[in-house]
């Protein structure tokens, strides 16, 4: 459809004064938060940012991984967006999960295959969910426990990541108990030599180099 000819004077033209820093603020975040489809998640932004909910944005940029032949999978990044989103809701519908995941660009087929490790139904509950998109990202349960302990912390980014050890407890007990190669007399023990650091300090609160140092410990007494 060819544009029409009418010309206007600036004096015709009205812009909203708060236009520029939206569309500021807007760019920042897709800097930020690279999607891969930009105008799905642009979409997905305006549509957050007119209800007022949170927006589909990493707090910061994630330098791509060496090792990913893609970068339209999962990232530490992301999955934090999606704990933003959605972890105050305790218990979420697999259709809202499928809707936040569709808004970041992510593969359909690897929310599935996160899905197919619970027999979670219609509702998820959001921080197994939050674990089993940590194991993915990691790997093994160490890693998994070090990526959750680095989205739900607090601190800043130079901080020593500490976050509730009640939460600690619960991610680290629901891994294992799906690993099946963990005896449960490993887990229990696990647990209460880091509680034991944990009360002295009095906060309530574990760091990630917590559960390394007695990793590496019980790796040097074997």
């Amino acid at each position: 459809m060819p544009l029409p000819d009418t010309m206007f004077c600036a004096q015709q033209i009205n812009i909203p004064p708060e236009l520029p820093d939206i569309l500021k603020q807007f760019t920042k975040a897709a800097i930020r938060t690279q999607p891969h489809d930009v105008l799905q998640w642009s979409a997905a932004y305006f549509a957050c940012l007119s209800k007022g909910k949170r927006l589909p944005v990493k707090e910061r940029f994630e330098m791509p991984v060496a090792t990913q032949k893609t970068d339209t999978g999962l990232t530490p990044g992301l999955l934090k967006v999606l704990h933003n989103q959605l972890s105050h809701k305790g218990t979420v519908e697999v259709t809202e999960l499928e809707e936040k995941w569709k808004d970041l660009c992510l593969p359909k087929e690897q929310l599935k295959a996160i899905l197919g490790l619970d027999n979670f139904g219609n509702m998820v509950q959001w921080m197994k969910f939050l674990a089993l998109g940590c194991s993915t990202l990691g790997g093994s349960i160490t890693s998994a426990l070090k990526h959750a302990c680095e989205i739900l912390t607090k601190d800043p980014e130079s901080g020593p990541a500490c976050f509730p050890f009640k939460t600690f407890s619960y991610l680290y007990t629901y891994l294992a108990n799906l690993d099946g190669d963990i005896p449960v007399s490993e887990t229990e023990t696990t647990l209460a030599t880091l509680q034991e650091k944990v009360k002295q300090r009095n906060d309530g609160m574990i760091r990630v180099s917590d559960f390394f140092s007695y990793k590496n410990e019980v790796l040097e007494g074997k």
